[in-house]
């Protein structure tokens, strides 16, 4: 499938951005113990493969992508960290090199969105999971934005990015399915906490490091695609990202859902 956001350089720094912010919102309870095995599964450039280093720096973690370039950039930072727990691997989500059992532990963030068959892919990671052993998948669902001062552009904006990614194969909406789809890859005791990224002016390092430059920024970006596919006039797409920073003024308030689930192997 065609990838929607992720492998160009605007998207690149877009995403690390979104890593950066969000370190404490999605991951501060992502930790692994020492000598466990961990698989980070789509990796991409890296973005979450830092913190993953950072915060179980005693564990031995393996992470996965299927583009070469974006394995070339992940590698690059981790090097450029100074972290030695993380080796690096080309590979297919669904059908990947390792024996069955291999890992105590798998993280996936911000891959199902991109998948036309999430469920298939998560049975795939089960057999690699060791009994006990757990899975932690993050993503978003863009059917949460909401903001202040509302826009009907806005909002017909942020679908233009949705239908892309669903006539992509993806689904920008799948953070409210992550229940369903991790039972029925057959996890037990799946939990899922929402994680609400909540911007006002008083909060300047959300502003610019979210609001702008991660939300908005990933929504200029289908843009030209967005006009090309006829979803959308460009006046209204222009009035939609127009709108989008003008939640970022002294007055504005910009709200987002992330969704964190946690399910184990038994």
């Amino acid at each position: 499938m065609k990838y929607v956001h992720g492998y160009n350089q605007r998207e690149n720094i877009r995403l690390q951005d979104q890593a950066l912010t969000l370190v404490e919102l999605l991951h501060s309870d992502t930790l692994y113990p020492a000598g466990s095995h961990v698989l980070e599964a789509g990796c991409g450039v890296g973005a979450q493969t830092i913190t993953l280093a950072h915060n179980s720096p005693h564990a031995t973690i393996i992470s996965v992508d299927i583009s070469d370039s974006s394995l070339a950039e992940a590698r690059e930072k981790i090097e450029e960290a100074v972290h030695t727990n993380v080796s690096f691997q080309q590979g297919d989500i669904f059908n990947l090199p390792f024996k069955p059992e291999s890992f105590d532990h798998i993280f996936v963030c911000f891959v199902l969105e991109h998948l036309a068959r999430p469920g298939e892919a998560l049975s795939c990671l089960k057999n690699l999971l060791r009994v006990g052993g757990t899975i932690t998948v993050i993503e978003g669902d863009h059917g949460s934005a909401y903001f202040y001062p509302d826009s009907d552009a806005a909002h017909k904006a942020i679908l233009c990015q949705v239908e892309l990614q669903k006539r992509a194969g993806g689904n920008a909406n799948i953070g409210r399915e992550l229940y369903p789809l991790l039972n029925g890859a057959g996890f037990n005791s799946v939990h899922v906490s929402p994680r609400m990224v909540y911007v006002d002016s008083s909060k300047p390092f959300l502003v610019e490091g979210f609001t702008k430059n991660t939300f908005t920024a990933m929504i200029e970006g289908v843009r030209q695609p967005s006009v090309e596919a006829g979803l959308i006039d460009e006046k209204v797409f222009d009035d939609g990202i127009k709108a989008l920073y003008r939640t970022t003024e002294a007055d504005g308030v910009f709200c987002y859902t992330f969704f964190k689930a946690i399910g184990k192997k038994q």
